[in-house]
């Protein structure tokens, strides 16, 4: 069993902070890329920033020099500091894992339950 657990999530005022954590844990061999992805309702859920194992990042347009995205391979967990955060960013905020488990040869995706995150006054 593998599983991932965002933290971190909560109503914020616009131009406000938040640091989101998602932590891995189980029978995990290895951890691949990581990252953030969002949905807000009625929309598709879309790309937020990932990050490799070896520490290579990538961002969504709208969110670069705004939001942060990084690792503790230790802790096979993953953050995102955002910054200066909009109303329009308002969704829930999912996490993915690309892990081989002990037993299995193969990668394989595994999400997070997701977290809330409000942008409002």
């Amino acid at each position: 069993q593998v599983q991932l657990v965002e933290s971190g999530g909560g109503l914020v005022q616009p131009g406000g902070s938040l640091r989101l954590s998602c932590a891995a844990s189980g029978s995990i061999f290895s951890i691949n890329a990581m990252g953030w992805y969002r949905q807000a309702p009625g929309k598709q859920r879309e790309l937020v920033a990932t990050i490799t194992s070896a520490g290579s990042t990538n961002y969504a347009d709208s969110v670069k020099d705004r939001f942060t995205i990084s690792r503790d391979n230790a802790k096979n967990t993953v953050y995102l500091q955002m910054n200066s955060l909009k109303p329009e960013e308002t969704a829930v905020y999912y996490c993915k894992a690309l892990i081989i488990r002990y037993g299995s040869k193969v990668y394989n995706d595994y999400w997070g339950q997701g977290t809330q995150v409000t942008v409002s006054s």
